[in-house]
């Protein structure tokens, strides 16, 4: 008979395509791994994996046993999470992804507030860009994210939870902060620092700023990839150029430091939607709420919840 195990030794193999880090991942040998799928093939009456391909692939029949597999999997994790539900409020294990450009600003503001209110959750956090959170919601390997939104994808339920205005940050004395608001037309793309490939904020500021994507850094010489807004920031301000940051970063900075070294761009705004996205089949919904409820907690006044007139929302393509 088919054992839950064996599921998760298929689920297993069917992510990493490879019986080894398969293996690794479930913490058993990879000779035992491969008995224990060779056994459930043979009691099936079919096989899974195409083992002459490199990466090892499903077989037609495997691939749609893969994903009634997934299903049961899924069901035996919402029974367990039910059966584990305590009187004292709300519990569990929750696994969550959130883009770099989000994590640096939004999770000090709340993972204190959320720690404390419900210490029950067991929380995994993880930064990921947008193309991987989307495929690790789509197999089950995390429980939601925070992104930027909105995605257009049929099996996934998107939560907004603020809009959040970009602004221009410029290098000390840059020509630029003689203007009181800026628009697009301002911008010259070889002044501007972007983010590395792969960052769905470099392809908004990319498509608002009419840039040329292949474009590395200020400096003609020098080729640098970073994910980090603060990395970017450091280089604007001990350097030359600009690059832009949100609001939530803005609000980070000082007083003298916005006025020296941010400036506003005129209506409409170029501005990011920021969601909470989980599969529209989730069951955790009970932490997905609490979550949600933290986040809007801890947002400063500043950031709107909902979206304004005035500001233009960018898509992360």
């Amino acid at each position: 008979m088919t054992s839950l195990t064996q599921l998760e030794y298929v689920i297993a193999v069917d992510q990493h395509r490879h019986f080894g880090k398969a293996a690794k991942a479930v913490h058993i040998s990879q000779p035992t791994l491969s008995q224990q799928i060779q056994k459930l093939e043979d009691e099936l009456g079919l096989i899974i994996f195409d083992r002459l391909q490199k990466p090892i692939i499903p077989t037609e029949e495997g691939q749609r046993f893969i994903t009634q597999a997934r299903n049961v999997i899924k069901e035996h994790q919402k029974l367990l999470h039910i059966a584990a539900k305590k009187p004292t409020g709300v519990s569990g294990k929750f696994r969550l992804g959130i883009i770099p450009t989000v994590a640096s600003h939004l999770l000090p503001l709340f993972i204190g507030n959320f720690s404390k209110k419900y210490p029950n959750v067991d929380l995994y956090i993880e930064e990921m860009k947008t193309d991987t959170i989307i495929q690790d919601l789509k197999n089950d390997r995390i429980d939601g994210a925070i992104l930027a939104t909105p995605l257009e994808e049929p099996s996934l339920k998107e939560h907004p939870l603020y809009y959040e205005p970009f602004y221009l940050y410029l290098s000390e004395n840059h020509p630029l902060l003689s203007k009181p608001t800026l628009t697009s037309q301002d911008l010259d793309e070889n002044e501007m620092w972007l983010l590395q490939d792969g960052h769905c904020f470099k392809s908004q500021m990319a498509h608002f700023c009419s840039l040329n994507v292949e474009h590395d850094t200020v400096f003609k010489n020098i080729h640098f990839q970073s994910g980090s807004l603060d990395a970017l920031r450091a280089l604007v301000k001990n350097n030359r150029g600009y690059t832009m940051i949100p609001e939530l970063m803005v609000e980070s900075l000082s007083d003298a430091e916005i006025r020296k070294q941010v400036r506003a761009f005129k209506s409409p705004i170029p501005t990011r939607e920021i969601s909470f996205v989980y599969r529209r089949d989730h069951w955790k919904l009970d932490i997905i709420r609490a979550l949600e409820d933290c986040v809007s907690e801890s947002l400063p006044e500043a950031i709107s919840r909902k979206r304004e007139k005035s500001g233009r929302v960018l898509a992360p393509e």
